[in-house]
């Protein structure tokens, strides 16, 4: 099987071809470059570097979220527009589920976040089954000492493996010397998360898990800066 795997959720995303579990091309997003301008190049050239055309890909993977409004929405409308040409299914792989994934610890439970800025955190917990990750209520936007507190909540005695791409929002925390004392630390995940979410969407298609270019929403988990922005001044009534 061919996958197209997308991340566009913030900055640090990435593309790549994967042939079964096997990574054929990764390009990693560097600067600051939009991904209107930047997306459909890459794809281009992972495409080409493994030796298939956008006719030969049999799945496309792409994470909806959660992430910023701008790069979340590039990535599902690309995504859309080719499962609707090419007619193949869409697998979404949550980035957090894409970030548990590539944990290197064996708890039970697996707690990704990632900087949301305004001080937040995007953030799940999942749970370890036999047929791969369940997640924990649903994924949110949190404060990062809240985040921590609501693990311990939901987890109680239990070790957590934690994992993200920016561990220094909680280490900096008062509220996680419990879990520093306890023993537990934060793994530094890579920011390259395209062929995880590729081999997630492969596990998917085997399930029958797929959606298509109609069903596939985005995973915003809060409201876009600017709909945020335009309530406030609606409710100031300027």
């Amino acid at each position: 099987m061919i996958i197209l795997a997308l991340d566009t959720c913030d900055s640090r995303g990435s593309v790549a071809v994967l042939r079964d579990d096997e990574v054929l091309k990764t390009i990693a997003h560097e600067g600051k470059t939009e991904y209107s301008i930047w997306l459909l190049p890459a794809v281009d050239e992972a495409l080409k570097a493994s030796g298939f055309g956008m006719r030969d890909v049999e799945l496309f993977a792409v994470a909806p979220g959660p992430g910023s409004f701008t790069g979340v929405r590039m990535g599902l409308t690309t995504v859309k527009a080719w499962s609707e040409v090419y007619g193949k299914g869409i697998a979404g792989v949550s980035r957090l589920e894409a970030m548990a994934a590539a944990a290197a610890g064996g708890n039970g439970y697996i707690a990704a976040f990632f900087d949301a800025h305004r001080d937040q955190i995007y953030a799940g917990l999942f749970r370890r089954q036999a047929a791969g990750l369940a997640l924990v209520e649903a994924e949110m936007a949190a404060a990062p000492a809240d985040f921590v507190g609501w693990v311990a909540q939901r987890t109680g005695n239990e070790r957590v493996s934690w994992i993200s791409m920016e561990p220094e929002k909680l280490t900096t925390q008062e509220a996680w010397q419990v879990r520093a004392v306890a023993g537990e630390s934060i793994e530094a995940s890579t920011k390259v998360l395209a062929p995880v979410i590729g081999r997630i969407g492969r596990r998917r298609s085997f399930e029958r898990r797929l959606t298509d270019a109609l069903q596939l929403d985005a995973e915003y988990v809060r409201r876009p800066d600017a709909e945020v922005f335009w309530k406030g001044k609606a409710k100031s009534g300027s």
